[in-house]
């Protein structure tokens, strides 16, 4: 073998070793990333996720400084829903958080929890990791029962406000004790929907959810589609478990017990929490609320009417009383 040749093997093998070397480090490096990438146990927070006591990972977001606003998100959907919000109150000096619900968006999808209890549970478990005080929590839709639950549980020594955007509370189950509420077959439709075709019933809710069936409506087919986008992020079991909790869980108890400044915005053409059995009723158990009603406005107030929402929000966050 000549000289030449044993230059090039010995020039090769040292090439493999460095190689192999590499591919090592990178390997570690990586299982290192991998093993910060989740939180470190209950109760802690690793840079945009926090474990709750059962071992879900929450996903959540929080931007900005100033006083703490925290969202929560309607159904089917994530804490993307609130990004027109966030993104105009950071920009006038808040502090704004969300998190995506268990089952929901990046959220994990656990066995068990799609029950308003353990929201409200989980929602506190990520206000004290952020040690948040006098911080004004906004709901939406589903969110508006999750903020009126954790207030019944957690009490109010960390809030300030409370907003409800076209929330589900007071209760929307027509029962004996509620005659005004919606019959249970019309949920039962939802839950069928979802097991029929749930991809197909997240894009055509759409349509009734921005008023986009209405005589002139400007359809946005964005809109649509970052809504089934969201939608189809969640997991089949929050999908299907959720529409019982929110459509049977009766709210009119942890609404009494809201003592701090309250602002309820309902459109006057929300067909899907219509404004009869959600905003008006709301307004009139929460001890200091105030109602603004949106002339023709949807379900989905948060895109559609997003600089009036956006206005209102703000101008309720800056006053110091009604």
């Amino acid at each position: 073998m000549s000289h030449q040749i044993v230059r090039e093997e010995a020039s090769r093998r040292n090439i493999l070793k460095a190689v192999a070397a590499a591919s090592v480090g990178m390997a570690a490096a990586g299982a290192a990333q991998a093993r910060t990438a989740e939180p470190a146990g209950p109760g802690n927070t690793t840079g945009d996720r926090l474990t709750t006591k059962d071992g879900t990972v929450l996903s959540y977001k929080d931007w900005g400084t100033g006083p703490a606003v925290v969202f929560s998100h309607g159904y089917p959907l994530s804490s993307d829903a609130w990004e027109d919000q966030m993104f105009f109150l950071q920009q006038n000096g808040y502090r704004v958080i969300a998190h995506d619900r268990r089952g929901f968006g990046r959220s994990s999808q656990p066995g068990k929890g799609y029950d308003y209890d353990t929201f409200a549970d989980d929602l506190a478990q990520l206000v004290e990791a952020l040690d948040l005080h006098k911080a004004t929590f906004v709901g939406h839709s589903m969110g508006g029962g999750e903020v009126a639950r954790y207030i019944a549980r957690h009490g109010e020594k960390r809030v300030a406000k409370v907003a409800f955007v076209s929330s589900v509370t007071p209760f929307l189950l027509k029962t004996a004790t509620n005659p005004t509420g919606a019959p249970k077959e019309v949920f039962d439709g939802f839950r069928a929907a979802v097991q029929a075709n749930r991809s197909q019933w997240n894009l055509d809710v759409t349509m009734p959810y921005y008023s986009f069936n209405r005589p002139g409506a400007k359809v946005s087919e964005g809109l649509r589609q970052n809504y089934w986008r969201q939608g189809q992020a969640t997991g089949i079991l929050a999908a299907y478990q959720a529409l019982a909790a929110f459509s049977e869980t009766d709210f009119r108890d942890d609404l009494r017990k809201i003592t701090v400044p309250a602002l309820v915005v309902h459109g006057s053409d929300d067909q899907i929490v219509p404004l009869e059995i959600s905003g008006n009723l709301t307004a009139k158990l929460v001890p200091h609320a105030k109602l603004a009603v949106y002339e023709g406005g949807s379900h989905g107030l948060l895109h559609v009417d997003k600089d009036r929402l956006n206005a209102d929000l703000l101008a309720f966050l800056r006053s110091r009383s009604f």
